[in-house]
């Protein structure tokens, strides 16, 4: 009897020590919602845009096939200019002359003009549409786990918070490595 006990005893402490860790819940403030968005919009960029890309690609399927052409495309030139980019990292050209996000926002202004002058314009505003707020709510509930877990912590991280988190201009003095 007394060996039932410990072992009930043991069973006890097993389960206090384990915990659930959940990766959503909801956050405190209004600035702990901005923080979430912009930090898990810094993680899942690449993953926000592949959904609302296939819920585009979904709804041009049936009817838009010239639309769905242009915007398979685009993206085949996005990635190539992507691939590009890592196969080449020392590139004076494609780092320092020619800026990424620009020739990024001007496929992205490229494959919208398309997608409406092919007639999918519609089916453009109902991806975004769907896909925007889906994306949002992921966002907002999503935990980051690069976040602080206390108060004390978040408080302190929110007071070291001065501006921008990442600066918009690099002093980089050049593309060599000295070792």
């Amino acid at each position: 009897m007394y060996a039932a006990q410990e072992q009930s005893a043991s069973v006890q402490s097993k389960r206090s020590d384990t915990r659930i860790g959940f990766f959503i819940s909801v956050p405190s403030s209004v600035e702990a919602t901005a923080m979430r968005i912009i930090g898990n919009f810094r993680s899942y960029i690449m993953y926000y845009t592949l959904v609302v890309w296939v819920i585009l690609f979904i709804s041009l399927v049936p009817r838009r096939r010239i639309a769905l052409l242009f915007l398979v495309l685009v993206s085949l030139v996005t990635s190539n200019y992507l691939l590009l980019l890592r196969a080449l990292p020392n590139s004076v050209v494609l780092h320092r002359h020619i800026d990424k996000r620009l020739v990024l926002f001007m496929l992205l202004i490229v494959t919208v003009v398309g997608i409406i002058v092919t007639r999918g314009g519609i089916h453009l505003l109902a991806s975004i549409g769907i896909g925007l707020p889906l994306i949002l709510l992921h966002a907002i509930l999503t935990v980051p786990n690069d976040l602080p877990t206390s108060e004390d912590a978040a408080a302190a991280a929110t007071a070291a918070f001065v501006g921008e988190s990442d600066p918009l201009v690099c002093n980089k003095v050049s593309d060599v490595e000295i070792v």
